[in-house]
């Protein structure tokens, strides 16, 4: 079966929010989400792990089309967008070939926003942003009244102070499950590590070969093993997801999950799956609130990132006033959501109420091609990068779930 990619502008076009509610009938996610994954991979290990926003892995493995396994190999793509890989499918010869049964040609959702660190520990909780603490590239840090950063925890609290939901790895390893990581050195005992994966015996190694080799030879062992790729996401960013170094560094990643399949041991079942996707950027729609003072007015800080933004208004400031001036601005460019708005309409899923004072006052997701940055506080890279991510579009939050049984 063949997938049919649709215009891109339609690919561009802002979404309906995601519900993380299992038996959801309408609308996107349900059972076929990211934080649905592995409470689905725990209910097809004959360990099944019900969680605040999954109460039912064994239908999650159902909807997901799971079939039981002594062992697991879970691998996340970063940046690896279904679209983007179904309009690269050409080069990736194994990924092709999942993509092409009928199983795995239809998409899962990310979680809003689709960014990494809100992936991430949706991911590994099996919760959402909401319950995680974690609902943003950047996000307001409560204690300091300051902006912190998440990837490597920059002015941020500590990884278990903030994300306090238990990860699937550590309640696995708690019933005796073998877990296991395998990644680059650097990452073993990272901030988002901790935050979202604490629980697995990390396997380091440099290569990429031999991080995928390590992670065929834990899978001789049951249990779950989880291998990450970060190239696809990298390469992205700093040359444009449709460049020729995003294909090269797509077909080695192509060639890296045949290795995994040759390698673990027949009847290891093999899930792959990304926590975002990524679109290319239109400079001529880049909206810089630096020079934009009517956007500003009332902002005391931003947090996010261009694709989703916070808006931290100044004491007093009517979060609606500025909500209202926003869309006037930017018309059909943008959703803008108050945060009231945004949680009553399922945003984040259950929010904690710890979590409510970290989220902005007026939510920003941009649609097309436009980004939305802040020159007073961001490098000017960091706000002309090729490739985002982040909003409410099909080709930001749909990712792909391919599944194969060595």
């Amino acid at each position: 079966m063949s997938v049919e990619v649709p215009d891109p502008n339609e690919l561009l076009r802002l979404q309906p929010t995601v519900r993380y509610d299992d038996r959801n009938e309408q609308g996107r996610g349900g059972a076929r989400h990211l934080s649905a994954v592995l409470p689905a991979i725990s209910a097809a290990m004959g360990h099944p792990l019900p969680t605040p926003v999954h109460s039912d892995p064994e239908f999650a493995r159902e909807q997901l089309g799971l079939p039981e396994a002594a062992s697991v190999v879970v691998v996340l793509v970063d940046g690896l967008g279904f679209w983007n890989l179904a309009m690269r499918r050409g080069h990736a010869p194994y990924l092709r070939s999942l993509l092409d049964d009928s199983s795995c040609s239809t998409p899962i959702s990310t979680c809003y926003p689709s960014t990494t660190v809100a992936a991430m520990s949706t991911f590994g909780t099996g919760t959402c942003p909401g319950l995680t603490a974690m609902t943003g590239y950047t996000q307001m840090n409560v204690q300091t009244n300051e902006i912190c950063q998440l990837i490597q925890f920059k002015g941020a609290p500590e990884p278990l102070e903030l994300q306090r939901q238990p990860t699937i790895f550590e309640r696995l390893s708690a019933e005796g499950v073998r877990v296991t990581s395998s990644g680059l050195p650097k990452f073993a005992a990272s901030p988002l590590t901790q935050a979202a994966f604490r629980g697995a015996d990390y396997v380091s190694n440099v290569l990429p070969r031999d991080r995928v080799l390590a992670a065929a030879k834990a899978a001789r062992t049951p249990g779950l093993t989880y291998l990450y790729i970060r190239d696809a996401d990298k390469t992205g960013h700093n040359y444009g997801w449709d460049s020729d170094r995003w294909v090269g560094a797509f077909e080695r990643i192509d060639a890296q999950l045949g290795l995994l399949k040759r390698s673990v041991p027949r009847g290891t079942l093999i899930v792959v799956v990304a926590d975002h996707g990524m679109i290319s950027t239109d400079p001529d729609l880049r909206i810089d609130i630096a020079q934009e003072p009517m956007l500003a007015q009332g902002v005391q800080a931003v947090g996010g990132e261009p694709r989703a933004l916070m808006l931290y208004l100044e004491p007093e400031c009517s979060a609606d006033e500025v909500a209202d001036r926003w869309r006037d601005r930017l018309g059909d460019r943008a959703l803008v959501r108050t945060r009231d708005e945004a949680v009553a309409d399922g945003v984040y899923g259950p929010v904690d109420p710890r979590v409510v004072p970290m989220i902005g006052d007026v939510l920003v997701s941009a649609a097309g091609r436009t980004t939305i940055v802040d020159s007073r506080i961001q490098t000017d890279k960091a706000t002309r990068l090729p490739s985002v991510h982040g909003s409410q579009t099909s080709a930001e939050m749909d990712i792909p779930l391919l599944i194969d049984m060595a």
